[in-house]
């Protein structure tokens, strides 16, 4: 039986709806609104009718704010619908729900759906419900939701197919390549998809569609950088400050003895850092094989005595995601910046965010087509972003956004962390044939398939519709228990690598381990029945990691797991051999050769003109000193971002260093 309540905040209480009222009247152009009511919904199933009565005051609601019914208020004239997450998207509301009745019952999980019913007053038309609709319901992870009663919370989901061999594919000409490639809206170009034709002819066989998702995913510029490695042959540069700055580039490659490395982006960017080192400057960098974030090796002043600590700091963009779905985008940059330096067994414990938008103010007709309007970017973008950051429990100083209309085109969404872990936490060792991997955190789910190699394409107008799967959706208070468990020195020292799912998923998480890898398909804790091999191997379902083991360690570290409320679940096994190999359903789905795939790929090559670069100075229009003066107070870049910054909480664990506002 499902057992149903509906929640709505107490006149006052109810800033939510005046706002979206307000942004409806002000940005959509609704003049006829003359008020919005927002109602939650939850619907309930495997809960009894006294367990659920007792959680409508203490889990839905709170008496001294919230109304809480269980028949749809009257619409009294106002229209009416209800907006729910797509099937398959994690909705942390219903999931937190379900866990807080747990709690209370000690029993049996159940399960939670949730919605929410928006009522509309005024002298509407048609038109403007729909106007409503298309601002509230983003179609990455949202859709209307029927008002009628449901009988069951059951997902009916269809056995999955055996995964698809690609059958003809080595015998494919470059045509039916391309065509491939547009087909199954893979990232890769037609030069790595030759390369991968020649692979598989070599081997005798053709591939599966999971190899070549998965290919596609470790040679994707999300996760190998391609756009930074593509060898630059000719660089012509018009303008002589960066011609200097070219040339010093030049002769610190020469004194490295790295004149027949090619030219790119990524030796330019890690070629002070190399030069430093050989010099005797950069002596407190903290090297390894394992792929986390920067290391610096510090002495700190503990109580007294002085330790050997690690320091580590990450940023992480996030633009391609926000941009498609603000809340989840922004919610999982500052998740996957934490992730990097929390592989790395440190705790992390500050923030910064600097955010790009286009001018927020412009009306919702003004929008780009097939893009989400700036005005609920930036708000929906700062929500998640806060949020995610305030459940962790990390302090966010410094938050900045930045207008310029460049970003109508792709927003910018950066997070920034800086985390510190005693050196003996850290155990740093090749894993060996019979090591276990074991996958800890959440669970798997259809969210995030594709993130990385949709990042690495081009968009149409139709991506916001077509990419909902490739965003992932955060759930912070996972991450924050294995930032507990991360923080226990017993635990830490069992594992001899770490990895987070990013990008990538199972197959690059786990991949980038060992060189030989066995994995079970399996093995892997599924959010829901329907899942097939592909969608195992290359989900980015969020807050999981693994982490490589001595088989005689991995009882104990599942153990402390549980002690943290964590999965953890072995997954694979070490192999001598060097190819990576997956299984699911007792089929060999993936077999492939380390050297392959850690080629990244066909080599990319590109020329480069830099042209000569005017001077730049910040200009107010006026004819007077006054009239400038107030050009210059109504630039929305030089406006206060108090509103902004007073969403995110720069005091929150008592270890801030950066305070908003000059502290």
């Amino acid at each position: 039986m499902v057992s149903r309540v509906y929640v709505e905040k107490k006149p006052g209480f109810d800033g939510e709806a005046r706002a979206l009222a307000a942004e409806l009247r002000d940005i959509v152009g609704i003049a006829g609104l003359t008020g919005v009511r927002m109602v939650n919904r939850y619907d309930v199933e495997g809960a009894s009718d006294e367990l659920f009565a007792a959680c409508v005051p203490t889990v839905f609601s709170e008496p001294q704010s919230d109304t809480a019914t269980f028949e749809l208020p009257e619409a009294n004239g106002a229209a009416v619908f209800a907006v729910e997450f797509l099937p398959g998207q994690f909705d942390q509301r219903a999931d937190s729900a379900s866990e807080c009745i747990q709690l209370i019952s000690q029993g049996e999980r159940p399960d939670v759906r949730s919605a929410v019913v928006y009522y509309l007053e005024g002298d509407l038309s048609a038109d403007d419900v729909e106007a409503v609709k298309a601002y509230v319901i983003n179609p990455v992870e949202a859709r209307e939701a029927s008002l009628d009663t449901r009988d069951t919370l059951a997902m009916e989901f269809e056995r999955p197919a055996d995964v698809e061999v690609i059958e003809g594919f080595t015998a494919m000409d470059d045509a039916a390549l391309e065509a491939f490639i547009a087909e199954r809206g893979l990232a890769m170009d037609l030069a790595d998809i030759q390369f991968c034709r020649a692979y598989f002819a070599d081997e005798g066989r053709n591939p599966t569609i999971t190899e070549i998702k998965m290919i596609d995913t470790y040679w994707s510029d999300h996760c190998r950088h391609t756009t930074f490695g593509t060898v630059l042959n000719d660089v012509a540069i018009a303008d002589a400050n960066v011609q200097a700055a070219f040339d010093k580039y030049l002769a610190m490659r020469h004194e490295l003895g790295r004149d027949e490395k090619p030219v790119c982006l990524m030796d330019m960017g890690t070629i002070g850092a190399k030069w430093l080192k050989k010099e005797g400057i950069l002596t407190g960098l903290d090297e390894s094989e394992e792929i986390n974030a920067c290391t610096v090796k510090v002495k700190v002043d503990v109580d007294g005595e002085e330790q050997d600590w690690l320091y580590l700091f990450k940023n992480e963009t996030h633009n391609h995601p926000t941009e498609i779905e603000p809340f989840g985008g922004a919610a999982t940059c500052v998740g996957g910046a934490i992730r990097d330096p929390l592989s790395g067994r440190s705790y992390v414990y500050q923030a910064m965010r600097v955010t790009g938008a286009a001018d927020p103010t412009v009306p919702v007709s003004e929008t780009i087509p097939g893009k989400l309007p700036q005005r609920k970017l930036v708000t929906t973008a700062a929500a998640g972003y806060s949020s995610y950051g305030n459940q962790i429990g990390l302090a966010t100083g410094r938050v900045d956004e930045l207008y310029h209309p460049g970003y109508a085109a792709k927003r910018m969404e950066i997070g920034a962390v800086v985390g510190a872990t005693p050196a003996d936490h850290v155990r740093r060792e090749t894993p060996a044939p019979g090591d276990v991997v074991v996958l800890l955190g959440g669970r798997t789910g259809r969210d995030g398939i594709g993130g990385a190699t949709g990042s690495s394409k081009a968009h149409s107008v139709e991506s916001l519709e077509s990419c909902g799967a490739e965003v992932q959706k955060g759930n912070a208070p996972v991450e924050r228990k294995i930032q507990r468990l991360f923080r226990r020195g017993d635990a830490c020292r069992m594992i001899k690598r770490c990895n987070d799912f990013g990008a990538g998923g199972v197959s690059v998480a786990i991949g980038e381990l060992a060189d030989g890898l066995q994995i079970n398909l399996d093995a892997v804790p599924k959010k829901y029945d329907g899942l097939d091999g592909t969608d195992l191997a290359i989900s980015e379902s969020q807050e999981r990691m693994a982490v490589a083991l001595a088989p005689e360690d991995v009882d104990a570290f599942i153990a402390l797991a549980h002690e943290e409320n964590l999965e953890a679940t072995p997954v694979a096994v070490v192999t001598e051999e060097p190819r990576v190999r997956m299984n699911w359903r007792g089929n060999t789905i993936v077999d492939v050769s380390r050297d392959f795939l850690a080629s990244n790929g066909a080599p990319k090559h590109a020329a480069v003109s830099v042209p000569q670069q005017g001077a730049w100075a910040p200009s107010w229009e006026g004819a007077t000193f006054a009239d400038r003066m107030e050009t210059l107070v109504g630039d929305i870049n030089v406006a206060s971002n108090k509103g902004l910054v007073e969403r995110f909480d720069s005091t929150i664990g008592a270890a801030t260093v950066l305070m908003p506002f000059g502290g």
